[in-house]
């Protein structure tokens, strides 16, 4: 039985590199970014990439049956029974498409949702930051592209809190500590759910 964590946050609010380190810490934990899933078909140059690519590169969602597609079989394929994905769900059809799978799954239990929140000036900050300070620039670290991406964030959030607070799954931690704090505590929360 996989079990399976989702974090969410909006950009930039340091969800990617938590289940990084976590991950890091742990090899009963396997961490998959959707970006980065999405960024590696992008750079095969497949089809499906650049079906992919012509979504992501204006900020926009992909389409809800690739997403399922590439997430599923990333859990089923992990090489651990405790699986992270970072950066999903990203919207109410994603949720409820992702939450009638699992439904139906008896191999994988999705055991929490972990939202890391910040404010929407830190997660500016630390996107725009990321950008002046990077030697290779994502294409989706500019001020257009990041408000396209925090109103995609922010529209559909109390939706997917309420949906996922009913069920008892979902688990709120400050986004605005250090990372050192934050990975803590989503470590230790982690490690008493499985």
């Amino acid at each position: 039985m996989k079990k399976l964590f989702l974090i969410i946050g909006a950009p930039g609010s340091g969800k990617t590199t938590d289940a990084e380190l976590i991950a890091a810490k742990h090899d009963t934990i396997t961490h998959y970014s959707t970006g980065d899933m999405f960024r590696a078909e992008v750079a095969s140059g497949s089809e499906q990439g650049k079906l992919i690519d012509s979504y992501v590169s204006k900020g926009n969602l992909v389409p809800i049956e690739i997403v399922i597609e590439t997430i599923v079989g990333a859990i089923k394929k992990a090489p651990t029974d405790v699986v992270i994905i970072d950066g999903y769900p990203r919207s109410g059809e994603q949720m409820t498409e992702l939450d009638k799978y699992l439904a139906t799954e008896d191999e994988v239990e999705l055991m929490n949702v972990i939202e890391v929140a910040v404010s929407k000036e830190t997660a500016f900050q630390r996107v725009l930051g990321r950008a002046a300070d990077a030697e290779v620039v994502r294409a989706d670290d500019n001020e257009e592209v990041f408000l396209n991406r925090m109103k995609l964030f922010t529209d559909p959030l109390e939706e997917i809190q309420a949906f996922y607070s009913e069920k008892n799954l979902l688990k709120q931690i400050s986004g605005e500590g250090t990372i050192e704090e934050i990975v803590s505590e989503m470590d230790k929360f982690i490690q008493s759910r499985v």
